[in-house]
């Protein structure tokens, strides 16, 4: 990732702001976080910081995924926010491009998770020591050679949605990572971020944010 880290030099994407969150629309191609050198510390957050210096990391989407992320904007709001994320009170909907024809129209996917630490990043399905990991789809729709799907994770492993298609038979395509063949042959991973729900850190009421997915 390093050598070829070139982010995309678009203007921030406000999708709400107040005097709690902020959320933006993530491009595909920017990291979520500085990376390890100087060469990788143009992310989202020093960007957000920017022009919301008060800005706080919430949670991250990889590199490549596009779409829907909050920062909190003061330290009480990023706490409520943590918990929310960590005891699964968000509610995340991703729209993907899959090779292949999904079958059935709807089902799940419920495979631990754990680090393949001889491949980091990567991620692999372990059933003695994985994180329980489950993901919903929903077939969209059926294209030349694939499915659009959404995928609606019920938790929130490091390329769970990524490692979960790839292993049902459907990897997304674009990703460098886990597709391979015709399937790797996209101008970008096709996940996209494209809706949060959360419970709102100022009175707790239920707040829906989406991005336009732009694939």
């Amino acid at each position: 990732m390093s050598a070829d880290y070139n982010p995309p030099q678009e203007p921030l994407k406000i999708l709400h702001h107040d005097h709690q969150v902020l959320l933006v629309d993530k491009p595909s191609g920017l990291l979520s976080v500085p990376g390890k050198g100087a060469h990788l510390s143009d992310c989202l957050i020093e960007r957000v910081q920017r022009v919301f210096p008060e800005a706080l990391l919430v949670h991250r989407l990889d590199r490549d995924t596009s779409g829907v992320m909050i920062f909190a904007l003061a330290p009480s709001a990023q706490k409520h926010l943590g918990q929310q994320f960590e005891k699964r009170r968000t509610k995340k909907t991703y729209v993907a491009e899959v090779w292949g024809k999904v079958q059935p129209r709807t089902g799940t996917v419920d495979l631990p998770l754990i680090v393949d630490w001889e491949n980091r990043p990567k991620q692999m399905v372990d059933h003695e020591n994985g994180r329980a990991a489950q993901t919903d789809w929903r077939v969209v729709r059926y294209t030349e050679n694939g499915t659009r799907v959404r995928l609606y994770p019920k938790t929130g492993r490091s390329h769970q949605l990524r490692v979960h298609m790839l292993e049902i038979g459907h990897p997304i395509l674009g990703d460098p990572f886990y597709a391979t063949g015709a399937a790797r042959d996209a101008p970008r991973l096709m996940l996209h971020a494209e809706n949060l729900r959360f419970l709102h850190p100022d009175g707790g009421a239920g707040v829906s944010i989406s991005a336009k997915c732009p694939f």
